[in-house]
């Protein structure tokens, strides 16, 4: 397959296990595809990494020149110029293609210029569990934004570098395409797996999750009158939201072969998910008000990420 897989990793400690298995992987990936690895790694483990995927991957640093807040978005701005082929595949380091999907996401993207597939968690912990029911509801309602994304990289050559200064960089790219006129394909049928990330982690991503928000204005009034509306509504009222989130997931589920990977009883969690992003929905709007910001890796991020209509206006440029 004549694609570019790009990896932007940090780790801020070695985990021996996750550094074995994720080698594996990208081992299994070298077959088919140039694998390229952009590591911000601190300089210590950067070397270790050197030596693992040697044989591998083209492992190199972000280059200084695309430096920017988002540190993933740091990688992924030097990824792009490094890349050799036009289709790349952009995916966290939790996010495990294999070579048959990789073939329909090419084969895909003869249409359009960015593929937003779907992903899954495997194995399903209980916490992978919880945040599966908000993959559900989004797929229900429109689509869930996955760990990975497909793109032409001429189609992004074309406009004004992504801002790397947001915390949802995969919004902001996609929009950055749309706004200089290029096409966006959903696939929820394209089903690509995700490693559940460590309990703690999992804890540290419910501020910035709700954080994204910010980027989506109704999705957001949505989350906040939950808990406003459980409080006036009473325990009718919230029993029977609560049967309407389970129904509404469950039909997200049975979505483009949703079944397939998605157990049944994670339907069941969209309730626990909804209370959990209603209530902390008010403190991210808390720390965008306040000028805070969230906290990402060394940083605090204030934006979310750019409209749309912004974004077009920057295009075009002044009067």
């Amino acid at each position: 397959m004549t694609l570019t897989y790009l990896l932007p990793l940090r780790r801020d400690r070695v985990a021996e296990g996750a550094e074995g298995e994720l080698a594996r992987y990208l081992a299994a990936l070298t077959a088919h595809v140039e694998v390229l690895i952009v590591d911000g790694s601190p300089p210590a483990i950067f070397a270790r990494h050197a030596v693992l995927f040697a044989d591998l991957a083209t492992h190199v640093a972000p280059h200084p020149s695309d430096r920017c807040t988002n540190g993933k978005a740091w990688a992924v701005l030097t990824g792009l110029r490094r890349a050799r082929h036009d289709t790349v595949v952009i995916a966290d380091d939790d996010v495990r293609w294999d070579a048959q999907t990789l073939t329909r996401a090419a084969a895909a993207l003869s249409g359009c210029d960015v593929l937003v597939p779907a992903n899954y968690f495997a194995p399903m912990t209980w916490h992978a569990a919880w945040d599966t029911g908000r993959i559900l509801l989004n797929r229900a309602s429109a689509h869930d934004w996955p760990g990975t994304l497909v793109l032409r990289r001429t189609a992004l050559s074309a406009t004004p570098r992504y801002d790397g200064d947001v915390l949802f960089e995969n919004c902001e790219l996609v929009r950055t395409v749309i706004a200089s006129g290029g096409s966006v394909h959903i696939a929820p049928d394209l089903l690509v797996a995700r490693r559940p990330p460590t309990v703690r982690h999992f804890l540290g991503q419910r501020p910035r999750q709700a954080y994204d928000d910010l980027a989506q204005p109704y999705r957001l009034a949505a989350m906040l009158a939950i808990i406003p509306a459980s409080l006036l509504g009473g325990r009718r009222a919230v029993a029977a939201a609560a049967v309407v989130s389970v129904v509404a997931a469950e039909a997200g589920r049975r979505r483009a072969g949703g079944r397939r990977v998605f157990p049944w009883y994670t339907s069941l969690c969209a309730p626990a998910w909804l209370c959990e992003r209603g209530l902390l929905s008010w403190g991210a709007l808390w720390l965008r008000v306040s000028r805070r910001g969230v906290r990402y890796g060394d940083n605090r991020l204030l934006r979310a990420a750019t409209p749309v209509k912004r974004l077009r206006a920057r295009r075009r440029g002044p009067a």
